[in-house]
């Protein structure tokens, strides 16, 4: 069974080393001592939520602190293509649960998108709270997957944004129920294209690929066409209309299947 993970920042963790010591506070600290009741002798993996993991063994555990010593550092490199799920705002939460989801999957980030035909509008103050629940929603996932990473959040962006996101893509797919091409079809004939090893290129986000899900309510064939003259390509998930909450978790999947990460 896996060590249970908790963070800390990369300014805290990067200067230790194997046999060093430290002491975790604050909120995560409290949770490690007083919520999950972690005690001396267990193991535990202290992460920076940008890659390095720190196995340890707990030494102490009090309040709101837990004191570990490190048995080995483990740096995660970075997969070759980056994984970025942009989400349609939904209602009643959908939108949390897509990117739960997706985090605990494998997502490497995501972008909230207020489509034209979005129920929910993040407005004035909304526009600046929403990312910060979304971040605090991935956070909690990626804690719950147990990954060294957190995936990154976006800000808020419109149509117009997201199109100039799409067009700085390696790959841009949109996940719409008419799409004749699959998602792993599309995929093995873009890494089939970038040359004989189908690796990313360097520099750039041409190794970025992008879905793109829309609202309760679909998308508009205005936004369609949009993406596709930005370079983007309507993908098939499967024969059945998934909601929402379901299409991009369902990508994370089987683009971690044909990428090899699973």
């Amino acid at each position: 069974m896996s060590n249970p993970v908790f963070y800390a920042t990369p300014e805290e963790l990067a200067p230790l080393a194997a046999g060093g010591t430290f002491t975790l506070g604050g909120a995560e600290g409290r949770h490690a001592a007083t919520v999950k009741r972690l005690t001396p002798g267990e193991p535990v993996d202290l992460c920076d939520g940008a890659g390095l993991r720190l196995v340890c063994t707990v030494t102490a555990a009090a309040g709101d602190q837990l004191g570990v010593r490190v048995e080995h550092v483990l740096p995660t490199p970075r997969e070759p293509f980056e994984l970025v799920l942009v989400q349609a705002l939904a209602k009643a939460d959908r939108d949390e649960l897509a990117i739960e989801t997706a985090t605990e999957l494998g997502v490497d980030g995501v972008v909230p998108w207020q489509a034209e035909r979005s129920i929910v509008r993040w407005k004035m103050d909304k526009a600046v709270k929403g990312p910060a629940k979304w971040r605090n929603v991935v956070a909690t996932a990626a804690k719950q997957a147990r990954r060294s990473r957190i995936p990154w959040v976006g800000e808020l962006v419109g149509t117009a944004g997201l199109v100039e996101l799409i067009a700085s893509a390696g790959l841009a797919l949109v996940l719409h129920e008419d799409a004749v091409d699959s998602v792993p079809g599309l995929v093995r004939a873009w890494r089939a294209a970038r040359g004989p090893d189908g690796g990313p290129d360097s520099g750039g986000e041409t190794g970025r690929i992008v879905m793109v899900v829309g609202p309760e309510g679909g998308m508009s064939a205005a936004e369609v066409r949009m993406f596709i003259d930005a370079g983007a390509r309507t993908a098939l998930l499967g024969t059945h209309v998934l909601r929402s909450s379901t299409a991009g978790p369902a990508a994370v999947v089987l683009l971690s299947q044909e990428l090899g990460r699973w």
